[in-house]
């Protein structure tokens, strides 16, 4: 798994918020879960270790969570993307550990919920071009 670490490419053009188009972002209650999850999508789900982040809490609220403090200052948001940051801000509070992972087409995401919902998960968002969709 990769260390996180948050780039342009990643967020929203317009506002800033996080936006990591092609990605998936799982969050777990337990973080033993969520590295669970992460190792069985490397190890036997098709993912290779580039593609797939462990983001403890800390980072969560570090890194992603502010991206959204001046994201609506100009226009509201046209879609939910303040919100599901918010949404992972919430959950970081509360101890949840994510799981940032490459999911390039739907079949991707249909092996990450594969193994995902081997475990208890408290939110699953894919981010594509435009939309951010319920796993």
């Amino acid at each position: 798994m990769k260390h996180f670490t948050l780039d342009a490419h990643m967020t929203a053009a317009i506002g800033g918020a996080f936006y990591p188009t092609g990605h998936s972002l799982v969050m777990f209650p337990n973080a033993e879960d969520a590295n669970r999850v992460g190792h069985a999508l490397i190890d036997s789900c098709g993912f290779a270790g580039d593609e797939v982040y462990l983001i403890p809490p800390a980072t969560v609220l570090a890194e992603i969570a502010p991206t959204v403090k001046d994201a609506d200052a100009l226009l509201p948001s046209a879609g939910t993307d303040g919100a599901t940051v918010r949404a992972y801000t919430k959950l970081a509070r509360e101890g949840h550990t994510a799981l940032l992972v490459k999911t390039k087409d739907a079949a991707a995401a249909v092996r990450l919920m594969e193994a995902v919902r081997k475990a208890p998960y408290s939110i699953a968002q894919r981010y594509r071009t435009l939309v951010i969709e319920d796993l």
